[in-house]
């Protein structure tokens, strides 16, 4: 059954599980987002550019996390020395992934910079500005296209990354033939896929608000309900069952 739901309780029920190589990859990402707030805090195409990337290439970052869910439904335990054994691997097809995630973040920075400075009659330098000048003003207009800006060029990102990062864990693919799959995914399963696309923005979303300590839960619950998403649009079955 096809329900996004669905992946997020089996996601908790990983978290639950086994919490630690979870919680140490969300404390890791939370820590670098407050890094990124410190350094950039009144810059704020430099802020912008650094938590767009941050959060486009956060996926892969999470990727041990898939073999943590990966490990548990064949009935085996993993923990954080699976997690560092898997990373010192150098997956050369992961960098590239992470590579062409970050390009695309740096797409939309860009994108939204232009858009942004050509609209705006105020100059926007800080992030009191954007949403001063940006989010709070009442005409309709800037701040729609925007979002229609910012969606138009996600969604693509999601289409090519929602099945790819999790098979490049489970199997020796080519990015290309990932990406082909989850594509395919996306064709076969608008809806569902559309509904996981509004969760995952509105837990990361519970997750800013929170000054960033949402985070901690939000980014491992994403990546175990991810592979179980992974695994439910493939068809693929669990590693105790094909055994």
């Amino acid at each position: 059954m096809i329900s996004p739901t669905r992946w997020i309780e089996r996601g908790w029920e990983d978290l639950r599980a086994n919490p630690l190589p979870g919680l140490v990859h969300g404390l890791a990402l939370a820590l670098f987002g407050w890094l990124l707030l410190w350094l950039a805090a009144d810059r704020f195409w430099l802020l912008a550019g650094a938590f767009s990337g941050f959060l486009i290439v956060a996926p892969v970052l999470a990727t041990g996390l898939y073999h943590i869910s990966r490990e548990r439904a064949a009935g085996r335990k993993a923990g954080l020395r699976d997690v560092v054994a898997l990373w010192r691997s150098f997956d050369g097809r992961l960098v590239r992934f992470g590579v062409l995630l970050g390009l695309a973040g740096t797409g939309w920075v860009m994108a939204s910079a232009g858009l942004i400075t050509l609209w705006s009659t105020t100059p926007i330098l800080k992030p009191v500005d954007f949403f001063r000048h940006v989010v709070l003003v009442k005409e309709v207009g800037l701040f729609e296209a925007w979002l229609v800006l910012g969606s138009l060029l996600a969604a693509p990102v999601f289409a090519s990354s929602v099945v790819a990062i999790p098979m490049l864990i489970d199997k020796s693919v080519p990015v290309s033939m990932a990406v082909n799959a989850s594509w395919r995914a996306v064709a076969d399963h608008p809806g569902p896929l559309v509904w996981w696309a509004v969760l995952i923005a509105m837990l990361v979303g519970l997750g800013m608000v929170t000054a960033l300590v949402g985070l901690v839960v939000v980014i491992p619950l994403i990546a175990h309900a991810s592979w179980h998403a992974y695994r439910d649009l493939t068809g693929i079955p669990s590693p105790a069952s094909a055994h």
